[in-house]
């Protein structure tokens, strides 16, 4: 029986029937013959039909090509372990291409940094300064296949790079500046990139910060390194040899036409890295066909963006996020690039500039939410929204208390578009949707194509009840490859080892009845005391909420044969973990989950392991506390608070 909840948004008929995803629709309907009237219609055919949707999203998206295929995808008889198959074969294209489709006038993208005026950069701006710098790296020797790395922030230059690397049919991967030396040194160190395009520093909450010695480390340590290409983003002296030069000296030539490579659809157009909290990370590859038509499905369809609309997400080079941005470019959208703290030099400087320059989607956090809520900021008294239309969120689930603040203080008939997928597939498995109203901790719908299920741990299909997260191949944003895997060892053993040739993601959800997804958390970080499967975002929705509390981490740690959930919190300046707080703790708790979520012990710690992209990382203190050894902490943005949980349960 379908529950009672009522939307917090809901789009009127009239809305739906204007949306890209609408259009997509009847034109099946025509094509085909088919009466489809909902969405639910829509994802059913697109999964039961893959070849004829993958179709319709090619020729959306007017895909550039020199060859066209001869069938949307073929078994692909040279894999035994791994059920991928190829895609698009026989087909001819280049990323690059695609994404620099638009070469007018209008803008691509919108830059802001700290302390600075925004800076402009039209469709016909950015094509030259590709055609300039692709030219160069061609002169630097750089051929396809090559690795082109990026040690960068979120600027226009960095964009320019990898499209100009792409373009050649160069691999670009990027991390973020603030990963430590042996964080870069475990991804760049495995694929030994020929160019290594690198900021001198960036600004952080008003303070700058140099990075020149450690990319002299980096070059120092990484021999593949040929070049290094020098973003000067803050004024520090040039690192001095004959291996680096400059973004100006670069695309300071005479080139006007660029020759962009024709190649397979599945060829390698991104490296991106597993957590590599459990070891030395994996590197997984993706093609740039897949990647591109993926990315088109989702801003185009899921997104209902169209050329001229601005796109922004707060992320960072390190996570797959910037590549999702950057795919906006397949739409036309311009991009809205945030380079810096979201709070610097106050918590309400995104919403000023959602209004200053009319950014229709606006990507965030569940975290950076709940801190607007907590400063008492209110958007919709300071600043004029009309344009803002969806705002997404991804990184962990969002709870209540963000839908309640952004419906209540943002805007009333905004979008709140939930997502997650993951750097695995460099996109989502379920995301917003223009046609569907907005539930209380759902996640709209699942994508277009991607037939996402939940697993009872029978391996049976459940509606209603809390699963694995699986995917049926196939799906054109299936990793290529691993990096040095030759017989598909690392990929089988990362998402086909358990279910047999299906895709198993790691997470734990719950697919609603209307179609919606809850999402719980990772299976492979689900707390299981007494056998009762508990997914930790459900305890995370209770504890953030309350105002004492600014972050937690809950984890399962073996205890008399069985598993006790352990809670660690933060908490607000001036206050302490007193019995009654911990009281109260566990009374919210029973009250908003079970008396089996209640944790068997609450400690008090000054900081929360997390990723270099922000995710809590349970399995290093679950490491912790159950006796082992966390082995790459280097895959933290702040490894060293770890210590502290040592012996404190």
């Amino acid at each position: 029986m379908t529950d009672n909840k009522q939307p917090y948004w809901q789009p009127t008929e009239e809305q739906i029937k204007s949306t890209n995803m609408y259009k997509l629709m009847t034109d099946v309907n025509s094509k085909y013959n088919l009466e489809m009237d909902s969405y639910a219609d829509l994802h059913k055919w697109s999964v039961e039909n893959k070849k004829e949707f993958w179709k319709e999203v090619w020729n959306l998206a007017d895909v550039k090509h020199s060859e066209m295929y001869s069938d949307v995808y073929m078994e692909d008889l040279n894999r035994k372990k791994v059920p991928r198959p190829i895609w698009f074969p026989g087909a001819k294209l280049n990323f690059a291409e695609n994404l620099l489709k638009y070469r007018d006038n209008t803008t691509a993208l919108i830059a802001h940094r700290e302390g600075k005026a925004n800076t402009r950069i039209s469709h016909s701006q950015l094509y030259r300064q590709v055609v300039k710098m692709a030219h160069s790296m061609r002169q630097l020797g750089v051929v396809k296949g090559d690795r082109v790395a990026g040690f960068v922030t979120n600027v226009p230059e960095t964009i320019v790079c990898m499209l100009a690397a792409t373009s050649i049919g160069a691999i670009w991967s990027s991390s973020s500046p603030d990963f430590g030396f042996q964080g870069i040194m475990d991804r760049f160190g495995q694929i030994k990139p020929k160019v290594l395009i690198a900021v001198n520093g960036y600004s952080y909450n008003g303070k700058p910060y140099d990075t020149s010695e450690k990319l002299a480390q980096i070059v120092e340590s990484i021999d593949s390194i040929e070049k290094v290409i020098i973003l000067e983003e803050i004024d520090v002296p040039m690192l001095e040899g004959d291996k680096y030069t400059t973004f100006s000296t670069m695309v300071d030539n005479s080139a006007e036409q660029i020759e962009f490579e024709q190649l397979p659809f599945d060829h390698p157009v991104y490296i991106m890295y597993s957590s590599g909290t459990t070891g030395i990370p994996k590197c997984i590859v993706h093609g740039a066909g897949g990647t591109l038509l993926q990315h088109f499905k989702e801003h185009y369809l899921h997104g209902d963006l169209s050329k001229g609309d601005v796109l922004s997400y707060f992320t960072t080079c390190g996570w797959m996020m910037w590549n999702w941005l950057v795919g906006g470019l397949s739409v036309g959208a311009t991009l809205y690039l945030f380079d810096g703290s979201p709070t610097y030099p106050d918590a309400s400087i995104m919403w000023s500039e959602a209004s200053k320059e009319k950014i229709k989607a606006l990507g965030t956090s569940p975290k950076f939410l709940t801190h607007c809520q907590k400063e008492g900021i209110e958007p919709d008294e300071n600043y004029y929204l009309e344009e803002l239309k969806t705002i997404y969120s991804t990184g962990s689930p969002l709870v209540t208390e963000n839908y309640q603040w952004v419906y209540s203080k943002v805007k009333p008939d905004v979008q709140l578009a939930s997502i997650s997928g993951g750097t695995d597939i460099v996109s989502c498995f379920m995301l917003g949707n223009p046609m569907l109203g907005v539930y209380d901790e759902e996640i709209q719908s699942r994508g277009l194509g991607m037939d996402v299920r939940a697993l009872s741990d029978e391996g049976e299909e459940v509606i209603g009840e809390k699963g694995e997260l699986i995917c049926h191949p196939p799906f054109p944003c299936m990793p290529t490859h691993f990096w040095d895997d030759p017989q598909d060892e690392k990929y089988f053993g990362a998402y086909f080892d358990y279910y047999e040739g299906i895709w198993r993601h790691g997470d734990y959800i719950e697919i609603t009845e209307r179609g919606g997804v809850i999402v719980y958390g990772r299976s492979d970080a689900t707390l299981n005391p007494g056998g009762i499967r508990i997914g930790t975002a459900e305890i995370y929705r209770i504890v953030e909420a309350m105002p004492e509390i600014t972050s937690s981490i809950v984890v399962g740690q073996q205890y008399e044969s069985d598993t006790r959930v352990v809670l660690f919190v933060t908490l607000r300046d001036g206050e302490e973990l007193t019995p009654d707080l911990v009281v109260t703790i566990k009374d919210n708790i029973r009250k908003g989950a079970t008396p089996r979520h209640i944790p068997a012990v609450i400690r008090q710690v000054n900081d929360i392991p997390v990723t270099l992209s922000g995710k809590k990382v349970e399995l290093a203190v679950t490491k912790i506390v159950n006796g082992e050894e966390v082995k790459n902490r280097s895959a933290l943005a702040n490894p060293d608070c770890l210590d502290e949980y040592v012996g404190l349960v």
